[in-house]
């Protein structure tokens, strides 16, 4: 196969997953209101299946919960998006080069790429050559043909590119100061807790 696998950037607006999705499903970088829409019509659809075990909290407040658009995606969103579009979504984590496989029990012919930063979705995508125009992106990739192997192995190489380069916040211990308060904080853990404890969810990362 030729061409490259690049990284293609998706603004860090708190939707950065659902545009990235939109990118790689779509090449459309505004997706993200129409795919909260979908997901949250999707949960609401089915209590049964997204309860409050599941969502971590109840469904209906999850469904105005992810609507809001400074909420973040995560797992339980690709799951969605992977089913609402008959694709796999292929996440990889930029700290671990662990690739999550997203639909794959449900035998999708075809698969898209996100790259996660610990924060942060950016689309993949196949590109002829580098600083090619995106229009030029491929971003669908047919699972069962033998070009998926070459795409997946330039894949693990630029994650771990990216791992040697440490583009990547590890979110345990990443240091964060309270934009409220200035209290410095370490780790998403004590950042939950003091938004919690506090109301104060304005964070900066500093080194």
């Amino acid at each position: 196969m030729e061409g490259i696998v690049v990284r293609r950037v998706i603004p860090s607006d708190n939707s950065c997953l659902f545009n990235a999705v939109g990118y790689v499903m779509d090449h459309d970088k505004k997706k993200a209101p129409e795919l909260r829409q979908v997901i949250a019509a999707t949960v609401a659809s089915d209590p049964t299946k997204y309860s409050e075990a599941f969502l971590g909290k109840p469904n209906e407040e999850y469904c105005a919960w992810i609507l809001n658009p400074e909420k973040w995606g995560g797992a339980i969103e690709l799951s969605i998006l992977a089913d609402y579009y008959g694709r796999e979504i292929a996440a990889y984590d930029i700290q671990t080069t662990r690739c999550d496989l997203y639909g794959q029990e449900k035998n999708y012919s075809e698969r898209v790429m996100l790259i996660y930063d610990g924060l942060h979705y950016d689309a993949l995508a196949m590109s002829p050559f580098e600083e090619a125009p995106e229009e030029f992106d491929q971003t669908i990739f047919v699972v069962k043909d033998q070009s998926i192997r070459a795409v997946e192995g330039l894949t693990l190489n630029l994650v771990k590119e990216q791992q040697r380069k440490r583009s990547y916040t590890d979110t345990a211990n990443f240091t964060l100061r309270c934009g409220v308060c200035q209290v410095g904080l370490i780790g998403q853990k004590e950042a939950v807790e003091h938004a919690k404890a506090t109301g104060h969810v304005n964070f900066q990362e500093y080194r």
